[in-house]
């Protein structure tokens, strides 16, 4: 029992030294892994898939797609530095691609790596609606999520050794259904949640610097009626998924609007681009 308190304390103390202050929501956040290691690798990643695939560049489509991230990018800078966090973004790079891909998805990496796919303009239905989806993913990376999933997952494996070393004098049989039941319940109860949070979190954020940007945040509630008309309903129950419902982010994207408008204005921002 003195090993496993000891386990537990140390695990603990490692928790309460590893975090970080959120600047958009002033809470703590797990950061095991800090950014100047997992920035490198993530540029390398997104070097690595660039190459790998077909990027478009030239055309209208790609053009909007770097104009809407820097004006999205601008946004964050002026709210981080009226908000008293100068410099927050000196070790971001920030990139733009658009990837030719029927999918429908866009996806921000850790630093301000950032791929549009083409499957996703008709969802977007125009510079308003790829800026709402840009929030969303810059949001992301400026929340640090990545780094907040990975010391997740570090954590995750910790307490599976646990679980392995705690029912080391069960049977084989039992110590398997032991870490089932761990693999399930910290799914379920706690990295899907997780995810679920981040995602809203990330829509909070996005709307707000959409909106600085100078565009209508009305436009994100609408980008999810399409989004959810793309799907043709097909989903998982929202608790076994890494991401709200539609509905859910219809619901609070259309009542976020109105927040994001007043704090637009405090940037002297009071009419949008449609």
């Amino acid at each position: 029992m003195r090993f496993k308190s000891r386990i537990a304390m140390f695990g603990g103390l490692m928790l309460f030294l590893s975090c970080a202050t959120n600047p958009f929501t002033g809470k703590k956040t797990m950061a095991l892994v800090s950014n100047s290691q997992l920035f490198p690798t993530a540029f390398a990643q997104y070097d690595k898939f660039l190459n790998e695939n077909k990027v478009i560049k030239g055309t209208s489509d790609s053009e909007m797609i770097t104009r809407v991230g820097q004006r999205i990018a601008v946004a964050a800078e002026r709210w981080l530095n009226a908000n008293g966090h100068q410099g927050y973004l000196k070790d971001y790079k920030w990139d733009y691609n658009l990837v030719e891909d029927k999918t429908v998805n866009a996806w921000c990496m850790p630093g301000g790596k950032i791929v549009f796919y083409t499957g996703i303009l008709p969802i977007a239905d125009g510079e308003t609606g790829i800026a709402a989806i840009m929030g969303h993913e810059v949001a992301h990376a400026l929340a640090n999520h990545g780094q907040q999933r990975m010391s997740a997952g570090v954590l995750q494996q910790v307490g599976a050794i646990g679980v392995a070393v705690a029912t080391g004098n069960e049977s084989s049989e039992n110590q398997q259904l032991w870490m089932q039941a761990y693999g399930i319940g910290t799914s379920v109860g706690g990295m899907l949640p997780f995810s679920r949070h981040h995602e809203t979190q990330a829509d909070e954020i996005g709307i707000i610097l959409m909106a600085i940007a100078g565009y209508n945040p009305d436009e994100a509630g609408e980008l999810w009626k399409r989004m959810k008309a793309n799907s043709g309903g097909q989903a998982p129950p929202e608790f076994l998924s890494t991401h709200p419902s539609n509905d859910s982010r219809i619901e609070n994207l259309t009542a976020l609007a109105a927040k994001a408008k007043e704090e637009a204005k405090k940037f002297g921002v009071t009419s949008f681009r449609e």
